[in-house]
């Protein structure tokens, strides 16, 4: 019951809040006019904001920027070590330094290492605070990009990225941030620039106490799905989450800007009822996993297990299983690799719903940016095979979708798979990388699959089974983020410039309505038979083997 009240109030506020910034995110991608300080940004950089982009001119921005933010990120992380603490830490070695860099500007916060013993004061603020907020931001230009493209006919120009990226952070990131941060401060999260601190105890013993600007960081951390702790254990320490109060926030803080681009779209396209369609298939999705895993994590299993209550081994006591799995559910599905309990914990089929929110490509709600474009590609796909079973070219909102169309949502399609099941299996094949696993069996394979997962779909959560930290598993899960992002958006960019380019269609009687209840089933129903054929044998030999052991 505890988690089923959980779940509706969280969800009564995400819609409720939703609606608004939908309606400002709109606002804020189709304004003409610039702020002051964004002109002023503008000359220091040297962008001519009134200028527009071809897709290929904004791809070649938005590739140039990440390039950039990897190097940066990559250099103050090994000069940090340099620094005294608390403004820096020893131990981040080249290898660790290109995973972290890589696995932060792709906004995925994988972490091979403790957060608390290897990344100083600057390192956190200066490096992956300012990428949490570069990482979103370029998520969700691409989207806002993608949605231009199918509302404008026979307009090759979508935007500027560098406007776009500024605005983002200007207006939308950085307001939301300190909202949440004051938040979190009034609810007890630390904030401060201390360094480790030796107290006595009552009981004449000597305990240390770290500090760090967490509360600036958490609030970005989670609305951005990079979820990177300060501290090893993430949001499962009492400085980061400290009351149920704040583990109901931070749940709230990941959902809420994925949500609110479903509104932004069906506002930006002219059509609300769009909006709310996809607003169904998110809501159904996430309702179904939900409960799955809730019920698998919750459920006893065993005679010992029955005893105690529940499967609380790796779980805060502070949020008890329900809370743990609430907010395991909101990280995965959200594309925010944040955690409040130990996941490799969590029961064998809990796990796999884990695993299945993000094989789903995060598209409930997912990513912000990321999970709207990757539900559009799903509807893409929904309209082809409507178009085909009643014999009509397919539209989505008077596009029509050709060849061309259809092959690039098969290589987004395709992408991720590859890049997760190719990586695992080489994993497997290598002995020394079978060593890194803590478990042997099927539940090690999922520690592996988890890994790979979570890195493709730029996730950054793990099942802590898995040491990581090896020059193989750093380089291979780098690479797989880099394919996990950039390829998705390469296609998202090219398809908004090929969308752009057509006329518009004609609605007639034989159109198909996509905002209605049969195409939202047939959205649905394609999702998850693609995500079952992609995924499920894999699946199969890992976390349900285990479960059924």
């Amino acid at each position: 019951m505890a988690a089923w009240g959980q779940l509706a109030a969280i969800a009564a506020l995400v819609v409720f809040l939703h609606v608004p910034l939908g309606n400002y995110l709109a606002r804020v991608y189709t304004d003409d006019g610039h702020w002051r300080v964004e002109r002023v940004i503008f000359r220091l950089v040297g962008v001519e904001p009134d200028g527009q982009q071809r897709w290929t001119g904004y791809l070649t921005a938005v590739l140039a920027f990440s390039a950039v933010s990897v190097l940066l990120l990559y250099a103050l992380l090994l000069l940090q070590v340099h620094l005294p603490e608390p403004w820096g830490h020893k131990g981040m070695t080249p290898a660790l330094a290109f995973n972290t860099a890589i696995s932060f500007t792709t906004n995925t916060s994988w972490q091979n290492y403790p957060g608390e013993s290897t990344l100083g004061h600057v390192g956190l603020v200066a490096g992956l605070d300012v990428q949490a907020f570069g990482s979103l931001a370029v998520g969700m230009c691409v989207a806002v990009t993608l949605i231009r493209g199918l509302a404008q006919y026979q307009n090759q120009e979508l935007g500027n990225f560098w406007v776009d990226l500024v605005r983002t952070v200007i207006r939308i990131l950085l307001p939301l941030s300190v909202i949440v941060a004051v938040i979190l401060l009034a609810l007890g999260v630390v904030n401060n620039v201390h360094g480790a601190q030796d107290l006595s105890t009552i009981s004449g013993g000597s305990q240390t106490l770290l500090g760090g600007p967490v509360a600036t960081w958490e609030s970005i951390k989670l609305m951005s799905g990079d979820g990177g702790g300060a501290f090893n254990a993430n949001s499962a320490h009492p400085f980061e989450n400290p009351t149920p109060w704040t583990n109901f926030v931070e749940i709230v803080a990941m959902l809420l800007i994925p949500v609110a681009f479903l509104r932004a779209f069906g506002v930006m396209v002219g059509d609300r009822k769009q909006g709310w369609a996809l607003f169904a298939v998110v809501a159904t999705l996430y309702v179904l996993a939900t409960v799955a895993l809730v019920a698998a994590t919750c459920v006893p299993h065993g005679t010992v297990v029955h005893a105690v209550g529940a499967p609380v081994e790796g779980t805060e006591t502070r949020f008890g299983v329900p809370g743990s799995a609430v907010f395991g559910q909101a990280a995965t599905a959200s594309g925010d690799g944040a955690a409040n309990a130990s996941y490799d914990s969590f029961a064998s089929l809990g796990g796999a719903v884990l695993m299945l929110n993000m094989m789903l490509g995060e598209v409930a709600p997912g990513g912000a940016g990321s999970g709207l474009y990757g539900l559009v590609m799903m509807v893409l796909l929904a309209v082809f095979l409507g178009g085909l079973m009643v014999g009509r070219t397919p539209e989505y909102l008077r596009q029509r979708l050709h060849a061309r169309h259809m092959k690039l949502v098969s290589l987004y399609i395709l992408a991720l798979p590859v890049a997760v099941l190719v990586g695992t299996a080489t994993a497997m094949a290598l002995p020394g990388q079978r060593a890194a696993m803590l478990n042997s069996g099927p539940h090690g394979l999922s520690e592996v699959l988890y890994a790979f997962t979570s890195s493709a779909v730029n996730n950054g959560s793990a099942f802590a089974g898995l040491s990581g930290n090896t020059t193989w598993y750093n380089v291979a899960l780098a690479v797989t983020m880099i394919v996990g992002r950039f390829v998705p958006m390469i296609v998202v960019l090219a398809l908004a410039g090929a969308f752009a380019a057509q006329r518009p269609g004609v609605i007639t009687a034989g159109t198909l309505r996509t905002h209605t209840p049969t195409f939202i089933v047939l959205t649905l129903a394609s999702t998850l038979l693609l995500i079952g054929l992609e995924y499920l044998p894999a699946l199969m030999v890992g976390p349900v083997a285990d479960a059924l052991r």
